[in-house]
Formats: structure tokens, sequence, C-alpha cells
């Protein structure tokens, strides 16, 4: 057996080593952004060297070399990750299952369904196997060690991004932060999320998140989703401000250490799941709360 992890970006790296190094096979990297990490037991870093994440079948083509001699390709379960794996699953041939949260056997896997009410146990019967995974679910990487570093060059894709909007890039990663601030429609717009919700994640030095719905609204960009649908997320602190609490939206905190909800509605779904419950208007306990910070 031999493992291949995607990883997009440092972080990622550090997230899924944890999983290699408990599956307990030789691993290899391949790291798309940033400076290679090179203490976390792999045999190989693959660094591509790059600014941002290429178009999706750009990089599933680079690695498709790579993941021929792997049994088994992982990655850190998000948009991206979905998109690429899914692109490089198709070229292998190969089975894919997303979202494992734990695993038997290098065979057997588990993964939650309807929005984390059930985790399915998933055999796969032929390699190669295509994974990604939630990194709450396993042991953090060990940091030891020096690993090789080999350049990875990565072409052009049929695919072209016309445009990129990326905001509050100054913050934590969603997926990585200890801290996530979230908001719902109750937002209004745009100026008034970053005002209300990047600031208090600013103030906490931590993430902001948004709802499928105030992301369908255009009033957080789509790369701050949170949810089955947007990013799977396991902060040591989640912060929902007027999240009403939707089954997806719900299904992507339920890994959270402790989850604080703000919200006027006292019967607001989010209240069932949440640590701590705050009845208020969030245009009145957040200011208040930064104030206080």
């Amino acid at each position: 057996m031999r493992l291949l992890l995607i990883a997009f970006d440092p972080l990622d790296a550090v997230a899924g080593a944890g999983f290699a190094q408990q599956f307990g096979a030789p691993f290899d990297i391949v790291q798309v952004t940033g400076a290679p990490v090179t203490d976390l037991g792999a045999g190989t870093v693959h660094s591509a060297g790059l600014e941002t994440v290429p178009v999706a079948d750009a990089l599933a083509e680079a690695v498709l070399g790579l993941a021929r001699e792997a049994t088994h390709t992982v990655a850190v379960s998000a948009m991206r990750s979905k998109d690429v794996l899914a692109r490089l699953a198709g070229h292998l041939d190969a089975a894919m299952v997303t979202d494992v949260v734990a695993f038997e056997s290098p065979t057997v896997f588990h993964r939650p369904m309807v929005a984390g009410t059930v985790v399915a146990t998933v055999e796969v019967l032929e390699t190669p196997v295509v994974l990604t995974l939630r990194p709450a679910g396993f042991n953090k990487a060990d940091r030891s060690g020096e690993s090789a570093v080999q350049p990875l060059a990565v072409g052009e894709g049929r695919a072209v991004r016309l445009s990129q909007t990326v905001r509050g890039g100054s913050r934590p990663d969603l997926s990585q932060a200890k801290t996530v601030v979230s908001g719902g429609r109750p937002m209004k717009d745009a100026e008034t999320f970053e005002r209300v919700i990047g600031g208090l994640a600013d103030k906490l030095g931590g993430a902001a998140g948004a709802t499928r719905a105030a992301v369908d609204s255009g009033i957080a960009p789509n790369e701050l989703q949170v949810g089955q649908t947007g990013k799977i997320v396991a902060p040591d602190l989640y912060i929902a401000a007027g999240v009403s609490g939707s089954t997806q939206h719900m299904a992507g905190i339920k890994d959270s250490k402790v989850i604080v909800a703000i919200n006027k509605d006292p019967d607001a779904p989010i209240f069932e799941i949440a640590d701590f419950g705050l009845v208020a208007d969030l245009y009145e306990a957040i200011p208040e709360l930064m104030q206080k910070l």
C-alpha cells in the first residue's frame, strides 16, 4: 500500500497528514501552494510552488501519474478537493468515498449521510481508492523528520478561470481556524456582513463564515459557505449569529467543540445543538460583545 495526500496549501498538508500517519502506510504529499511542509513523515513532497490553486482539470491531470502509483489518494474535504478528486477518480476509474470520518481497514470507511444523522460504513472492493476526509476525526499530525522535495509541473487546463475575488484574505483559513464566526441572511448586505461578522471574527482572531442563504443572496462570497454543501468546520469555538440552523448547515458544524448561537427567534433550530444560546438581536449583541473584548 502507498498513500498520496493532495494538499492545496500548507494547512491542508498538516491536517491531512494526521490521517496519513494514522492510516499506517508510507505516503507522499502533493502540495499545490505555499512552501513545502517537510516534517510530516512523508517520503517525498511534490511541490507545485504555485501562488493560487489552478483549475481542477489541470491539477487532476498533473497528479494523475503519481496517483496511479498509489493505492489510496486522499485530500481534506472541501469544495475544491471534491472537484479535483472526482475528476481524478474518473481518470483512474477508481472508487471514491467522500467525507471520511473514520476507517476500520484500508477498504472499510465511515462517512456521514443524511446531513450527519446517519454514519454509513462503506466497503471498497477494488483499488485504487480516492478519499476526501474530515480531519477532526483523526489524530493531529506528529511533526518530525525531513522529506525530500521534488518539483511538480502543472500545465494549463481546458477550463479557464476568468476572475477570482477573495474577501477577508488576511484571516485564518475557514476549515482550519480555531474560532469561526458565521452569519446568515439577516446580514442584509456584504458591507454589513463584513462589519459585523468580519469585525467580530477579527476581534477573536478567527475566520468568518456564512450560511448558504447568505451566499446565495450575495451577502458573502462562496468560499465562506459553511455546511454540507460548503466547508466542513470543527473549530474550538463556533459562533452562529442570525443563523436559524438548517440541516445542511448544522451537518457542517457538529464537530465544533463549543457552539454559541445568537438569534432573536427562541425557536430557531440552532439552539437545539448550541452549547450556549443568547436570544437577542445580533445587531445589539455583537457590537456590545466587540466593545467588551
